[in-house]
């Protein structure tokens, strides 16, 4: 009998080594942290100045965790440079208000570059190519052709200045002023239009819009210039830009505007917190959200981040 319970004992002994090595295998290893950063923006009201915000105000979700905030630094002095494409569609009717995009040229801080470009038949024609002389930026504004060509989208255009673009350490941001129709696939639910914020998200660009009337048929049915203002909408939403429109017209005057256009680029940071690493090789874009506390303050930023993998 004793013989029996020493065995009995030992069996169960046994038994539980293996079953506890076998529990901590069977336990999910913490993944690495690895740094993401992102620019964002922050406004007070009605596109007012904010508050002073620091990084201990600034919380960030992926998914329902919540990530640590390691980086918060204004893109001011040395890390205020910019780099402004604004993309004209030569199919708009534009010519009072060009008047108001060179003035608000010439007001940007010397650490802007700044390059104009129209966008015609699914490419994009420079005006001025990235500069900081601003006179000379601005005197390259001219007015559009204001007719549509046989394979125009403002999004093949958008989508081939982002292909030129070379990425530095400047934020890099678009202003594009269109009507947003996707004259080339149709509308609405465009396939350019996912391509165009999926390539902005990878290239880290933040775009913002400015509804035009386009010109031809088109450009006066109210379904198509609702999709297209939809379609501008997604656009600035989805890269942490804005979207700007007055109406199913074209502004008067774009003073107000950019007069807001350049609120956000003068309040501008740059995030960085600690995300677990991306299971995949080439790493992933992961969905995040940034969110504070403090009163009076709203903080504009892209939907994804990219996360590298292993």
């Amino acid at each position: 009998m004793t013989k029996f319970l020493r065995l009995l004992t030992g069996s169960f002994l046994f038994a539980s080594v293996f079953f506890f090595a076998d529990a901590v295998q069977a336990q999910p290893q913490t993944a690495s942290k690895v740094p993401a950063t992102t620019v964002v923006t922050v406004l007070g009201p009605s596109f007012t100045a904010p508050p002073a915000l620091g990084k201990e105000d600034v919380t960030v979700y992926t998914g329902k965790t919540r990530e640590d905030v390691i980086g918060w630094v204004p893109a001011q002095g040395e890390r205020g440079k910019l780099e402004l494409a604004i993309l004209i569609d030569d199919a708009t009717n534009i010519g009072n208000q060009l008047e108001d995009l060179r003035k608000f040229i010439r007001s940007q801080s010397p650490a802007t570059s700044i390059g104009v470009f129209y966008a015609t038949n699914g490419i994009v024609q420079p005006a001025s190519q990235f500069s900081t002389d601003h006179e000379a930026v601005a005197k390259s504004v001219r007015i559009t052709v204001g007719f549509t060509g046989a394979s125009t989208s403002i999004y093949l255009s958008i989508m081939d200045l982002m292909s030129k673009w070379r990425v530095n350490n400047s934020r890099h941001e678009m202003l594009i002023i269109a009507d947003g129709i996707d004259r080339f696939r149709g509308d609405p639910n465009s396939p350019d239009v996912t391509s165009t914020i999926e390539k902005a998200q990878k290239a880290g660009i933040i775009v913002h819009t400015l509804y035009a009337r386009g010109a031809g048929r088109q450009g006066r049915n109210l379904f198509r210039v609702n999709y297209g203002q939809s379609n501008l909408a997604q656009m600035a939403d989805e890269t942490g830009g804005e979207s700007f429109f007055q109406g199913l017209d074209t502004p008067i005057s774009f003073a107000p505007f950019l007069d807001q256009l350049d609120m956000v680029v003068h309040n501008q940071y740059f995030l960085t917190f600690e995300t677990a690493r991306s299971t995949r090789k080439k790493g992933e874009f992961r969905r995040f959200r940034v969110r504070t506390e403090q009163h009076n303050v709203e903080i504009s930023a892209a939907d994804t981040v990219f996360v590298p993998g292993p």
